[in-house]
């Protein structure tokens, strides 16, 4: 069976999407951390970050990179976090989040964001990308 983020790539689902590419896409995150939480998933469906084919570890990285200092123009903040955390979804994902504070990292009990938050969010950081 497919992973939630496959069927959102595959559009089945819907996506706030601000990236895209042959090997990679990148999401906003229905629970976000902070405001312009992104996830950056390689295209092909693979459980554990350490099983990733070194090319596409690299190509996921330099997209990350990217993304991270369009997130710090979109949401001026100290620092873009980095995380792989990999135990909620069964498919490789990177979590980009706007930091200020240690404390800003937390991956349980987060609300879900609403449609026109993620949207206004995506469309910032296209713009930032631009």
């Amino acid at each position: 069976m497919a992973s939630i983020f496959t069927r959102i790539i595959n559009q089945e689902l819907p996506g706030h999407f601000v990236w895209e590419d042959e090997q990679c896409v990148a999401i906003m995150t229905l629970n976000p951390m902070k405001p312009g939480h992104v996830l950056v998933i390689p295209r092909l469906e693979i459980d554990h970050w350490d099983d990733l084919p070194p090319e596409l570890a690299a190509h996921l990285m330099a997209v990350s990179q990217r993304l991270a200092k369009a997130l710090k123009r979109a949401f001026p903040c100290q620092r873009v976090g980095l995380l792989v955390v990999g135990l909620e979804v069964p498919h490789v994902h990177l979590h980009l989040v706007p930091l200020e504070a240690m404390q800003d990292i937390r991956v349980e009990g987060l609300p879900q964001a609403g449609a026109d938050e993620l949207a206004a969010a995506a469309t910032r950081i296209r713009a930032a990308l631009a």
